[in-house]
């Protein structure tokens, strides 16, 4: 059984190729893949070469966190059955060529117990429960977030479960125009118009190492900064300014199956919406254009490949 899959060949050097699939055992389901989206944060990364040490990196590699597709064979030990849409948060199943996170191919084989059943009325927009999962995973038990930095997919994803948990107002500063748009469900501001320097909690989205210092100053005294993107450059500050403010500064880990079963029920309630957050579709064949799109056009949010042709 083999697969078709994205596969990054080195920094900057894509691919879409057969791959063998390590055969199924007693405990796994072999799912065929309808949709995966392209992370700007982590693939964007990978794509440059510039991801921090983690493990299983290296090249060639599949890509990859946000599939969903079908179960077209369950094992007898998976406790899953043929014929689930399942959500997919990638797969290792492709021999020599790594997995990280392994989840743009065609088909995967993947332990049971990882892949998540989800509404069939979901449809592509169950490749958005990851980000969604990091999102709930960053605020649960936490002090909810006065200013989220960063007007991506999970920029918006985290403030709108702020609102569903009726956290109060929620601020967002994006730079760029082209995301600037929120409706009226929150007020989204450029930095260099945003006079506060009392907020309790920062959530910073950016992936910028170099907003650190800027974001203490704008704590009030025992604020905390929440480092929830993912940053390619080492982080520093200077201690005077944290100092007098007493900061906190936490990072976010990865997101849990908890994680993943509360912004599911959420979705599934309709207390969070995952509408307008897919801006743009593309055949899975042309992946290496849609990873273009996705890195560099700052109108795409979330760029979804679309597998269904692909067999």
């Amino acid at each position: 059984m083999d697969t078709l899959a994205v596969v990054f060949e080195e920094p900057e050097r894509l691919s879409l190729r057969r791959l063998d699939l390590t055969p199924p055992e007693a405990a796994d389901v072999t799912v065929d893949i309808l949709w995966s989206g392209i992370s700007t944060g982590t693939e964007r990364l990978l794509w440059l070469g510039r991801m921090p040490a983690f493990p299983g990196m290296g090249y060639p590699l599949v890509p990859g966190y946000e599939s969903v597709g079908r179960i077209t064979s369950a094992g007898k030990d998976s406790g899953r059955r043929e014929g689930e849409l399942v959500f997919v948060p990638g797969a290792r199943c492709f021999g020599d060529v790594r997995g990280l996170f392994g989840g743009a191919a065609s088909r995967l084989v993947v332990a049971g117990d990882r892949v998540v059943p989800v509404d069939e009325n979901l449809g592509e927009q169950a490749v958005l429960l990851a980000l969604a999962a990091t999102a709930y995973h960053t605020m649960a038990g936490q002090a909810k977030p006065d200013l989220i930095v960063g007007h991506g997919v999970l920029g918006r994803l985290m403030a709108r479960i702020a609102l569903v948990n009726d956290d109060g107002p929620v601020t967002v500063w994006e730079t760029n125009p082209v995301r600037s748009d929120a409706g009226s469900l929150y007020q989204v501001i450029h930095p260099d118009a945003d006079t506060r320097h009392d907020y309790g909690a920062i959530y910073d989205v950016s992936g910028d190492s170099g907003l650190l210092n800027a974001l203490i100053k704008r704590i009030r005294r025992g604020g905390e900064v929440v480092l929830a993107g993912f940053y390619s450059a080492p982080l520093s500050f200077d201690f005077s300014p944290a100092f007098i403010r007493e900061a906190r500064i936490r990072v976010a880990a990865e997101w849990t199956q908890s994680d993943l079963a509360a912004v599911k029920k959420l979705v599934e309630t309709g207390k969070l919406s995952l509408d307008g957050l897919i801006t743009h579709r593309t055949e899975a064949m042309d992946a290496a254009d849609a990873y273009r799109t996705a890195f560099g056009d700052p109108a795409c949010l979330k760029m979804i490949l679309d597998w269904r042709r692909c067999s």
